[in-house]
């Protein structure tokens, strides 16, 4: 892409993967704490209610409903009540040990470091990610991500959550770049593509699962090895 010396990427789910890391996760609270024997059906059963929850949860603290102690003390008390069971039931150790465990996963999409060491090599890259500062920072660090990224921005720390324009604002200035400079890659189409465009960047939409939409983003990628061909 003509112009761009600057590339943005989000971190959840385009380069660690989220789900993968979750699941392995909530596999291991699972056993830990013989859900079974408290009530819950099964281990499916745990994961859909837990996703359906902490996406909820999530999209409410985006919006400044809840506060990031509600989203992690809270999320597996009303995911037992989601399941119908009592939300008291749930152990109170699961939150802590969710949080423990969980960044420490390292798993990522295919082709990740190869991906990153290429771009290294062409542009300055950064990261701008919605996650928590002790999480994400964990994560960085576990999965050897640190020594390609300049600028690790974090909306804790902004005080700003993608898609607030004054997040890339922010991050823009951080990275000392122009609006045409700047490219952002993402697998949130709301939060990092069209927030991004908003803000004057140009925007690649990472959809690993070719997920239908209407939006325009300058490109869209089903896998990370295709941004060898394009950038």
């Amino acid at each position: 892409m003509i112009g761009v010396r600057h590339i943005f990427f989000d971190l959840d789910n385009t380069i660690w993967d989220f789900e993968k890391s979750s699941m392995a996760t909530l596999s291991e609270l699972f056993d830990k704490y013989e859900l079974i024997k408290l009530g819950v059906p099964s281990f499916n059963a745990f994961v859909a209610a837990y996703k359906h929850r902490n996406e909820l949860l999530w999209e409410q603290y985006r919006l400044g409903g809840i506060d990031k102690a509600t989203l992690r003390n809270k999320r597996f008390a009303f995911t037992f009540w989601d399941m119908g069971l009592d939300p008291d039931s749930a152990p109170a150790g699961m939150a802590d040990d969710y949080v423990l465990l969980g960044p420490r996963k390292t798993h990522l999409f295919p082709d990740a470091h190869e991906t990153l060491q290429y771009l290294f090599e062409k542009y300055t890259l950064h990261i701008i990610t919605n996650g928590f500062v002790e999480a994400q920072t964990i994560k960085m660090e576990v999965a050897d991500l640190n020594k390609y990224f300049r600028e690790i921005i974090i909306s804790e720390h902004t005080g700003y959550k993608k898609p607030d324009i004054r997040i890339f604002d922010y991050s823009m200035k951080k990275a000392n770049a122009a609006h045409e400079e700047c490219l952002m890659i993402g697998d949130g189409l709301e939060v990092d593509v069209i927030g991004a465009q908003k803000a004057g960047w140009r925007a690649i939409y990472f959809n690993p699962q070719a997920i239908p939409h209407k939006e325009a983003p300058d490109r869209e990628i089903k896998g990370l090895n295709e941004l060898l061909s394009i950038l």
